[in-house]
């Protein structure tokens, strides 16, 4: 089903009302086909992030000034150069192998949940991995998986209070399921999907 306009509008205007204007609404656009990004574009979404580089690419031949681009998916080392490229800031920056390769303002990738299916660096290598990059601007993570929005609320904390400890003011955190509970704790930034397209 084509993605609407109107709805995309009256989402994205309800969720701007609830977190204000210093959280920037970033739309996951890893499940939206090249060609309902018009929807997207006509409902006044800004910003868009994807995950895929392949589909990266294909989405911004078609759409390229319609939008800012951020990546937010798993960010591969010989993917960095489409990155430097396309987009104005990496949600997902986790290897040193990406970090000699990456050139645009990046964000981190915490893995607070010690998850092994996770990327990200965990918690207390951060300090050591810091150094390796000269553009680093915040940090980002994914809590685990869960129906409870609130379960996810400590993840979000030690991310504001690392964010805090380094000097970083960037937090990408919060999804369509806990985006609220993110922005209480602090998130500049949200990555929502489903909350911004469904009717």
């Amino acid at each position: 089903m084509a993605l609407s306009p109107e709805t995309v509008r009256a989402n994205h205007g309800r969720i701007r009302a609830e977190l204000g204007p210093e959280v920037t609404i970033v739309a996951a656009t890893k499940y939206v086909a090249v060609e309902d990004l018009g929807a997207l574009a006509e409902g006044g979404i800004e910003i868009v992030g994807e995950n895929r580089a392949q589909d990266l690419e294909a989405k911004h031949a078609r759409w390229g000034d319609a939008f800012r681009w951020h990546f937010i998916g798993h960010l591969q080392s010989r993917k960095a150069a489409t990155v430097n490229e396309l987009c104005e800031l990496c949600h997902s920056l986790a290897s040193e192998s990406a970090a000699k390769r990456l050139e645009v303002p990046a964000l981190v990738e915490v893995n607070l949940s010690d998850e092994p299916t996770k990327s990200g660096i965990p918690e207390h290598q951060l300090e050591e991995f810091l150094p390796l990059y000269a553009n680093v601007v915040g940090l980002m993570t994914m809590p685990p998986a869960t129906t409870d929005p609130d379960a996810s609320r400590p993840y979000f904390r030690r991310l504001r209070e690392l964010g805090e400890r380094f000097g970083l003011h960037e937090l990408s955190m919060g999804t369509s399921q806990d985006y609220r509970v993110a922005a209480d704790e602090g998130a500049t930034m949200v990555r929502l999907g489903s909350v911004l397209y469904a009717g």
